[in-house]
């Protein structure tokens, strides 16, 4: 508590103080240590204050009494967002929406004559566009011709309309999906709205229609992933949680400009994003020098190598045959070491295949989550995530408070010559833009947070830079940031699937709708389409494979010299 009141006393004195006022350099010094102090100190005694807090609140709830209501203060949570910082300035251009819009049918709205004067001449009429909605049943009655052949004591029954099988029609199907998984919402609020419109339909009737019979949509999931894999070398990838039937699991998002795909898996290590990357196919695992080059990277001792003397190499083998084979001669390999040893393997059969309908992956753009790293050549990282942690430093004294001020500046201005670049890419551009990193991120500003937070970016300087290296590759990965946001708002709204079949239907139906949002397609015409068997929308992966002709997003790599054998490097952090 003294230390506590030291601080908020000390602070206020502070304001509008400049250490560089100072003359002499060591008592210059000696204040800057001071400050630090204090900024640190503020910080333990706000963590123990938290940490007390928790602690009384469990000791109160083991006597069977209540902990300290979470009630949040009366102001603004402080906003982490970097968007009006790195934002450029486009001129807002209004569109012309009416333009758009499909006439169904004329209305003709007379005046009454006896309102006009004599010599009230007809002049046509004024065009006025109104939208609306007709909220109604279509309810049919199929009469299917029946024929009976004595001979063959058999009957013969005409089958329904493409779309017209069971109790409901094609367009109630794709509504269904469409207010689901499009726009969001929860099965019980479905059910009120189409019985506002007459319908009589049950709760286990709107589940079966959302994740029954759905084989079709599946299988263009997966070749949607097929297609958006061999579209661009580069993909973005993020992960955030989900439950399934009440067990905590992982959703995994994969997307560029062109396509989205969800797949919803038990964990998040690497061997899970392999499987996301391999489209779900058998895991394969091979022993060769890439994987030797991994293991010892990995730090896996030279003692638990020389185990895996036994293994095929140079070939893969099945999950089966590792577990079998660490079981009978893996003794005295702990957890850890056996998780990355069998990491390494799986990493090297991934780069070591030469067909199959996912090709390999060149560069993942994400976050500096430990699971991405060694899986791919390169990494390039997101400089939104990596200008988050600059806005979670919380300086108490306005001395550091304006420093990280004066540094975002810079380095977002820095972000904009990024830009600029991609746009205008030239290897004399590219040189000045290292050193200009290399600049910035020496910078000392006396304000230790800080200045450890500047050293964490310089170290990932390879990654933040992959960009002079191949134009394409965008700055940041919010991309799949966003598509985990669609997740995580149905998560709010519908918890989560409660079987793995309604978690399939989740990950094939999200990923439809994203990716028919990217490609400009209404998703509920699409789906009533496919639900009719109809030809009227081409495959969504087609139309990512003709896109991606268009919007040529590995150019740089082809422009480039062939690449040599993939060759597994260090980066800045790999436990995954």
């Amino acid at each position: 508590m003294g230390i506590t009141i030291a601080c908020s006393i000390i602070a206020p004195m502070l304001d509008g103080f400049d250490p560089s006022t100072i003359q002499d350099p060591a008592l210059r010094q000696v204040v800057q240590t001071l400050m630090n102090q204090l900024e640190e100190l503020y910080a333990k005694v706000q963590a123990q204050a938290e940490e007390i807090q928790r602690l009384r609140d469990e000791n109160n709830r083991l006597k069977g009494e209540q902990g300290k209501p979470n009630i949040k203060p009366n102001k603004v949570a402080r906003q982490l967002s970097s968007e009006a910082e790195r934002a450029i300035p486009k001129p807002r251009r209004k569109q012309a929406k009416r333009a758009r819009l499909r006439i169904d049918r004329e209305l003709v709205v007379p005046l009454d004559h006896s309102a006009l004067p004599a010599d009230a001449q007809f002049k046509g009429y004024r065009r006025v566009v109104v939208q609306d909605i007709v909220l109604t049943t279509d309810t049919v009655r199929l009469l299917k011709a029946k024929y009976y052949s004595p001979s063959e004591h058999r009957t013969y029954m005409a089958a329904p309309p493409p779309g017209y099988e069971g109790q409901f029609g094609p367009g109630l199907k794709a509504l269904v999906l469409t207010l689901y998984f499009d726009s969001g919402m929860s099965e019980p609020v479905i059910r009120a709205l189409l019985t506002q419109a007459g319908v009589q339909i049950s709760s286990g009737q709107i589940s079966n229609l959302l994740i029954a019979n759905q084989d079709r949509f599946h299988q263009e999931r997966a070749a949607i992933l097929a297609a958006g894999l061999q579209s661009s070398p580069w993909q973005h990838i993020d992960t955030t949680s989900t439950r399934v039937d009440g067990t905590n699991q992982q959703c995994h998002v994969l997307c560029n400009p062109l396509y989205t795909v969800y797949t919803t898996l038990p964990q998040r290590d690497r061997l899970h994003v392999l499987d996301v990357l391999r489209g779900g196919t058998p895991r394969s695992f091979r022993l060769d020098v890439s994987a030797e080059r991994l293991m010892r990277l990995m730090d896996v001792p030279a003692r638990d190598q020389r185990k895996l003397a036994h293994l095929p190499r140079d070939q893969d083998f099945s999950e089966a045959v590792l577990q079998d084979y660490l079981a009978t001669y893996g003794k005295g390999i702990g957890e850890l070491r056996r998780k990355w040893i069998t990491d390494a393997l799986a990493i090297a059969a991934y780069h070591a295949q030469r067909e199959g309908p996912f090709p390999i992956v060149h560069t993942l753009v994400c976050d500096d989550a430990p699971q991405w790293t060694m899986l791919t050549e390169a990494v390039a990282l997101c400089w939104v995530h990596d200008g988050r942690h600059y806005k979670k430093l919380e300086p108490r004294l306005a001395y550091h408070g304006q420093r990280v001020d004066d540094f975002l500046k810079e380095y977002w201005e820095y972000y904009r010559e990024l830009l600029r670049y991609r746009e205008q890419p030239s290897a004399a551009e590219a040189e000045r833009l290292r050193k200009e990193f290399d600049r910035l991120f020496a910078t000392k500003t006396g304000y230790e947070a800080l200045d450890d937070r500047i050293g964490i970016t310089r170290d990932k300087k390879r990654g933040l830079l992959m960009v002079l290296s191949h134009p394409e590759l965008p700055l940041h990965n919010n991309p799949a940031e966003l598509g985990a946001r669609r997740r995580v708002r149905k998560r709010d709204v519908s918890f989560g699937p409660q079987s793995a079949r309604g978690a399939a239907a989740w990950d094939t139906f999200q990923t439809l709708a994203a990716t028919a949002q990217k490609l400009g397609v209404r998703f509920y015409d699409y789906a009533r389409d496919r639900i009719c068997q109809g030809t009227l929308f081409p495959r969504l992966a087609d139309l990512i494979a003709e896109r991606a002709q268009d919007l040529q997003l590995g150019a740089s790599w082809k422009a480039a010299s062939p690449r040599p054998a993939w060759k597994p490097v260090q980066v800045h952090c790999w436990h995954g």
